[in-house]
């Protein structure tokens, strides 16, 4: 009921290592509210694919856009999430034998940031005032370009086009950094930039079709990054095994023991200001899954 010293410290060390992502969150959202409302860099991408002419955006009349991307490659990460939670689910119900506890906490934390990240998008989509390109006047719409922070018409008609949803389709692999977490955070960042550049691809295209702004994108991303960080703090006690018993064959064979003061390196190592991992993540032993 009552917390060891050992744990007390590791639980201190754990909200310590919070600071610094929770840094990087706020920091980013503030630049992420500048850039949106004090530039008109979303008008100027959208002008770049908008053919005033034809008055329409002609990326989204192609086969790559329209099928390739917006259903096929969606549908795959979809599915791929769904493989996911499914074999948690599997693993909760009849607990697989060869899978660490290690592995069983990383398999759930993204089968957790498969499910939540898209939802909490979709959910504040669907109570977003704002339009995508194609409905602003600007495009031949038929509503005024609406900032984040503007104050809404009393007779506006919600738009429902912001945070970018089909961007939070792939985004979400960016939770693959667990993997690597905290054993290896270089690997680890590579992961969460790879997931996210994933994310910020398909967000481009629905740019370039005229469905979505960047900062649609961005926040997109930045919501994802959040549902991540909550994750790896949740279950960063889960991602470092304690006692040879916790450990993998291999890891007891070798010998291998981590000390609970290391359990801070888990929530910290995505958003490192300058990448190089702390004196205890670099005692942490390499190893994978």
């Amino acid at each position: 009921m009552f917390a060891t010293p050992h744990a007390a410290s590791g639980l201190h060390q754990n909200r310590e290592s919070l600071r610094q992502p929770l840094l990087f969150l706020a920091v980013s959202a503030a630049v992420l509210l500048v850039i949106g409302q004090y530039t008109d860099i979303d008008l100027w991408l959208a002008d770049m694919h908008f053919d005033p002419q034809k008055g329409l955006f002609p990326w989204d009349q192609t086969w790559f856009g329209r099928i390739f991307m917006h259903i096929w490659v969606k549908n795959v990460l979809i599915w791929s999430g769904f493989l996911l939670v499914a074999a948690t689910v599997l693993d909760f119900v009849r607990p697989l034998q060869r899978l660490s506890e290690v592995g069983r906490a990383r398999l759930r934390l993204l089968a957790l940031a498969a499910t939540l990240a898209p939802a909490l998008v979709r959910s504040l989509k669907a109570r977003s005032a704002m339009h995508c390109p194609w409905g602003i006047d600007r495009y031949d719409g038929s509503h005024p370009f609406l900032r984040l922070l503007d104050a809404v018409p009393a007779d506006w008609q919600a738009g429902h086009c912001f945070p970018a949803g089909h961007a939070s389709a792939g985004m979400w692999l960016a939770a693959a950094a667990v993997l690597w977490l905290p054993h290896s955070p270089r690997k680890a960042l590579l992961a969460y930039a790879g997931g996210t550049g994933v994310g910020m691809l398909l967000g481009w295209v629905q740019q370039m079709r005229g469905q979505h702004f960047l900062t649609h994108t961005l926040w997109t991303a930045w919501l994802t990054t959040a549902v991540l960080v909550v994750l790896l703090a949740v279950f960063a006690r889960h991602l470092l095994p304690s006692t040879p018993a916790a450990r993998t064959p291999d890891e007891r064979a070798q010998g291998q023991h981590l000390a609970p003061a290391e359990q801070a390196a888990a929530t910290s190592a995505l958003t490192g200001a300058s990448g190089r991992p702390s004196a205890a993540q670099a005692r942490i032993p390499s190893r994978t899954l």
